[in-house]
């Protein structure tokens, strides 16, 4: 269902005069996206002010498809050109997509707000508005479009020209091997709602979508001039409500936190606090982009022709399922990664922050972050089947050293025996082993060092 205006150059009592050609103005399922609006609490004269009340701003970094970008003056809404199939497409997905963000509103697929089609001078031109998933009042210091594959993912030279360039997975491993830190609230949150997303995408068959990364450096961004820095500053004039449209990182994944139990309260301008391996704090703007793309006929002829030339497990083009299932690997194993914040129970690491990684409950590896003091950090990664039983951990050349009888005894702190049957057997095993030895005197030298 689609309604169509045609506004005349003099004007009428819908709409006002202007000085251009003729041309008329579509509107693709208006009661359908109006739906879409409410359900995100977007009353419908706040909409038209955003898009209309001033010119629209034109963004430089255009899509791979050759799409243009536009954003509202507010901040509030991205406006993009799509090909008529993407048009199609989405229409199509309306039904289900609906069900899926009234049941999930926390989701960190892209939210339509209409669909449009202007045709002027025998041309069609349909524009698609979404939310913003980059608020324009904070400082991106870096971003990257990920798809969890390897091949043909760089960024050329030319895109690396941009005052900020669009890189891709190979860089993200070369820039950023160690990955994103997030504390394990905001990581279960955040891959539980990866994992939900990519279910209602393979469902519809949908693939070759991207996750878009934007960070904010934090600590750098205090390093920089004011100068730099001022054009970026918040506006606090804007009311809460529409800043809390484009927080599309924070508010796709807060439910989810808040079930886990700690959240932080600190306004992080919509972004998700993360750490990188130097222990510097970052803001991730993150979101899935691109998914108007339909594994049909041209896509698997695509991928079976990449699959003969190259490894069919790296290229972007694949069947739903795996595309899915790959998208969630790299994106949960490789991207971002869990921390535990705990205090150091040494002091050989009080001086300084470092991150180790453990053999979970499950068996899934975790890791560990230190604060550091001193200002510098350093990342050790080392996984539970690394260290073999017995060995010295880093030193797999030393052998583990006896600790002194008279040591044991001086232990400050021993877990009671009535809350674990092993460390109660163990402590009875050293209790009588110091009996025994009391009585037969065993030479030192008996004893490994």
């Amino acid at each position: 269902m689609a309604s169509s205006v045609q506004p005349h150059s003099e004007g009428s009592n819908l709409t006002p005069a202007h000085h251009y050609n003729d041309f008329r103005f579509k509107t693709y399922a208006p009661v359908a996206f109006r739906y879409f609006r409410e359900l995100f609490g977007i009353r419908p004269d706040d909409y038209l002010y955003s898009l209309c009340n001033e010119p629209l701003i034109e963004l430089c970094n255009s899509g791979a498809s050759g799409s243009l970008f536009y954003v509202s003056s507010d901040d509030e809404f991205i406006i993009k050109t799509v090909q008529h199939k993407e048009a199609e497409f989405l229409q199509k997905l309306l039904p289900g997509y609906y069900m899926n963000l009234n049941q999930n509103p926390r989701t960190l697929l892209p939210k339509f707000y209409g669909l449009y089609c202007v045709q002027a001078g025998g041309k069609n031109i349909r524009i698609v508005v979404m939310n913003n998933l980059l608020p324009r009042s904070v400082k991106m210091h870096i971003k990257y479009d990920l798809k969890g594959s390897t091949y043909k993912r760089r960024a050329s030279q030319k895109e690396r020209e941009k005052p900020l360039p669009t890189l891709k997975d190979l860089d993200f491993l070369q820039d950023i091997p160690d990955g994103l830190f997030l504390d394990a609230d905001m990581y279960n949150a955040l891959c539980k709602t990866l994992q939900r997303d990519c279910l209602v995408l393979q469902s519809f068959k949908i693939m070759d979508y991207s996750l878009l990364v934007s960070i904010h450096n934090i600590d750098y961004a205090q390093r920089e001039p004011l100068g730099n820095e001022a054009q970026y500053s918040t506006d606090t004039r804007r009311p809460a409500p529409q800043k809390a449209l484009y927080s599309t990182a924070m508010e796709s994944i807060q439910g989810e936190a808040r079930r886990g139990g700690t959240m932080e309260t600190e306004d992080h301008m919509g972004g998700i606090p993360a750490r990188n391996s130097k222990g510097e704090r970052l803001l991730l703007y993150i979101g899935i982009i691109d998914i108007l793309q339909s594994y049909r006929f041209v896509k698997k002829l695509e991928h079976s022709w990449k699959a003969l030339v190259h490894d069919g497990d790296t290229v972007s083009v694949h069947r739903p399922s795996f595309y899915a299932e790959r998208f969630q690997r790299f994106m949960c194993t490789t991207v971002f990664k869990k921390i535990l914040l705990k205090p150091s129970p040494s002091k050989k690491f009080r001086s300084g922050s470092s991150f180790s990684r453990r053999a979970g409950p499950s068996g899934n590896s975790c890791v560990t972050y230190q604060p550091s003091v001193s200002g510098e950090h350093k990342a050790q990664v080392t996984t539970k089947a690394e260290v073999e039983p017995g060995v010295h951990f880093g030193r797999p050349d030393v052998l583990p050293q006896t600790p002194p009888l008279e040591k044991i005894s001086e232990v400050s702190t021993i877990p009671d025996p009535y809350f674990s049957p092993v460390v109660g057997e163990t402590l009875q095993m050293l209790t009588t082993s110091s009996t025994l030895l009391e009585k037969h005197e065993v030479p030192e030298s008996e004893f490994i060092h």
